[in-house]
């Protein structure tokens, strides 16, 4: 089991310098099992903000070095960290529907998005099964202030980041059970992979070349000018 599910890999990179210093001042190695999923959970949650990166195959170190991502680059960087201290890791990918971006993008730039997204949550294997954590993708102070802006909302939720049954108690804090937060948004399951580098060969963003510039050079910046926006509302 923890052949197969703690190797490096291009993505997960947990032995670049910036990962293992990371890991050494965190001290996670010298937790259990069930504390360094958590410790890790939690930092990944909260210290990594949620934003767009320039693209989703990229490195756990340039995650870091980011210090934000969205479901795919967060998910590479647990990914490591968790690899990083032995516990064993998978990714799942599935297509969302990009209604579950609505609010973070706007305008010309919504209509012209594909109307699936590429997606993934990550599955740690504890106590004996696979558990599916997805919850770590908002962090903390943006949900917070998500949930301020629609405080009247009741029922299912979906937009700006997040598709949930209910926006005001998202199953998001790991107790050794699954975690969700954009979970309601999926149409379609791509199966389970060893490690993130395989589902990114394997499926991409359905984007063409002039999209995929827009994205990296344009859009992504004005989606995470608007998270920030509501991230540090008043």
């Amino acid at each position: 089991m923890k052949q197969d599910y703690t190797a490096v890999t291009a993505l997960l990179d947990y032995e670049h310098p910036a990962l293992r210093a990371l890991a050494a001042a965190k001290r996670w190695d010298r937790l259990d099992e069930q504390g360094k999923i958590l410790a890790i959970y939690n930092y990944v949650r909260d210290e990594i903000s949620f934003g767009y990166n320039s693209g989703d195959a990229i490195p756990a170190s340039q995650v870091l070095k980011d210090g934000y991502g969205q479901c795919n680059t967060k998910g590479v960087l647990f990914m490591a960290l968790l690899r990083a201290v032995g516990v064993p890791c998978r990714m799942h990918g599935f297509r969302i529907n990009k209604l579950l971006q609505k609010g973070a993008i706007t305008g010309i730039y919504y209509r012209l998005s594909p109307e699936e997204i590429l997606h993934s949550w990550v599955e740690v294997y504890y106590e004996g099964r696979w558990v599916n954590l997805e919850g770590f993708i908002l962090d903390q102070p943006y949900l917070t202030q998500l949930q301020a802006k629609f405080r009247s909302c009741t029922g299912s939720f979906c937009g700006y980041g997040a598709a949930v049954e209910d926006l005001h108690n998202p199953p998001i804090y790991w107790e050794g059970g699954d975690t969700y937060i954009q979970k309601e948004g999926i149409v379609a399951d791509l199966g389970i992979y060893d490690a993130p580098d395989a589902l990114f060969a394997e499926h991409e963003q359905q984007l063409g070349a002039v999209k995929q510039w827009l994205y990296k050079h344009a859009v992504r910046h004005l989606m995470n000018r608007n998270i920030r926006r509501i991230r540090e509302a008043k």
